[in-house]
């Protein structure tokens, strides 16, 4: 499987438009933050948030959307990544100089800033805000982006990074799995691995990641083993009815066992969802480049909110009010307020320290606005 360049890359506009769904997902999950006292929601009463009647799946269960990015990455890091690591063209320094320009600078920032409001809002209400154990050791962990490692426990600082820590090994399984081999059985075998521990209650976050990662990584070998064929057209039409018709037909009949499936759901058929939306649309070419966008911001999102949702609260108690978690003035400025941050970062800190970082080992600057989505 060769790797696509990146103008090609970013064409998988429907992988972009689910990814910004997905974080749109965990943004709504998460505003359940704003009815927190310290570490547990006090009082919340579900039914009474703005838009649920309409956004009830995202209210309720939009943490899956952390399993979802982890299925995406496979499938992106397969396609772009598989056959250079494989044939040595992309070696270790660059795989984490390219992983390392993506993910931390933004992580440093965030860290800090929340490190200091996290201080801000203990001063205030004698307690931390949501993520309780930010002392020096979880500080380090966070730092090196090794907080899901098993060298600390407990959720702390920036707590949604805890899903990149666990990401971040994967890079480096991955790499590491690619240089012995890139035989398509090697996904089969983790993947069944991964499944054994989830059967016999042994599994975890990593296992878990592992599972997806890899089971994405089979959704883009499909995609271009179909691309090359002449039933394209008909295999790609028989791949619709999994996620239209047999999907929602699953869930029904497992409607009240669905945590006891929730591994296998997410690993059966999100793949299959990803390599329906990784065909070629016809989009205005600036309706692709609005979802390109927001595909860019999806990081940033992921890392901001919850400062916001910390920089709020401050807020409300410097003014001694209650916050109106009820009020959809409330809702819209906590969401429009994300996305504009996520837009304006990633289009004036991220990309340029990207750019930064990576024309100073391999002299390519501007790279990062047109790739980022794809790496």
């Amino acid at each position: 499987m060769k790797p696509l360049p990146s103008d090609t890359a970013n064409k998988l506009v429907g992988l972009e438009a689910f990814r910004f769904l997905t974080a749109f997902a965990i943004l709504i999950y998460h505003y359940r933050h704003f009815s927190f006292v310290a570490d547990a929601s006090v009082g919340l009463d579900l039914a009474r948030l703005p838009l649920y009647w309409f956004l009830r799946a995202f209210f309720n269960s939009g943490a899956f959307g952390v399993w979802v990015f982890w299925c995406i990455s496979g499938f992106i890091f397969f396609w772009k990544y598989r056959d250079p690591i494989a044939d040595r063209a992309v070696g270790g320094w660059t795989f984490f100089m390219l992983r390392f320009s993506r993910l931390y600078p933004l992580h440093l920032v965030m860290l800090l800033l929340v490190a200091l409001l996290q201080a801000v809002y203990f001063n205030l209400r004698g307690a931390f805000f949501v993520y309780q154990d930010n002392d020096l050791p979880h500080f380090l962990t966070q730092l090196f982006m090794a907080s899901e490692w098993g060298i600390t426990h407990g959720e702390t600082f920036d707590g949604p990074i805890w899903s990149v820590s666990v990401e971040v090994l994967v890079y480096l399984l991955f790499f590491l799995m690619l240089r012995a081999t890139r035989s398509w059985w090697l996904n089969v075998v983790i993947i069944a691995v991964c499944f054994g521990a989830w059967h016999f209650k042994a599994s975890g976050h990593v296992t878990n990641c592992l599972a997806l990662f890899y089971a994405g990584g089979l959704a883009a070998a499909a995609r271009r083993l179909v691309d090359g064929s002449r039933f394209k057209t008909t295999i790609e039409a028989c791949a619709w009815l999994v996620p239209i018709v047999v999907m929602p037909l699953v869930i029904y009949a497992l409607r009240d066992r669905l945590d006891d499936f929730d591994l296998a759901l997410f690993a059966g058929f999100t793949p299959v969802l990803l390599f329906c939306l990784s065909r070629e649309f016809g989009f205005p070419r600036a309706a692709q480049a609005m979802i390109v966008a927001a595909g860019n911001m999806t990081y940033s999102s992921y890392l901001i909110h919850f400062p916001l949702q910390l920089a709020i609260m401050i807020c409300f108690a410097l003014a001694g009010r209650s916050v109106p978690i009820y009020s959809g003035a409330l809702f819209a400025v906590y969401l429009l307020t994300t996305l504009l941050l996520s837009y304006v970062t990633f289009r004036f800190f991220e990309a340029p320290a990207q750019n930064l970082i990576r024309s100073a080992f391999r002299g390519s600057p501007g790279e990062a606005l047109k790739q980022a989505s794809s790496v």
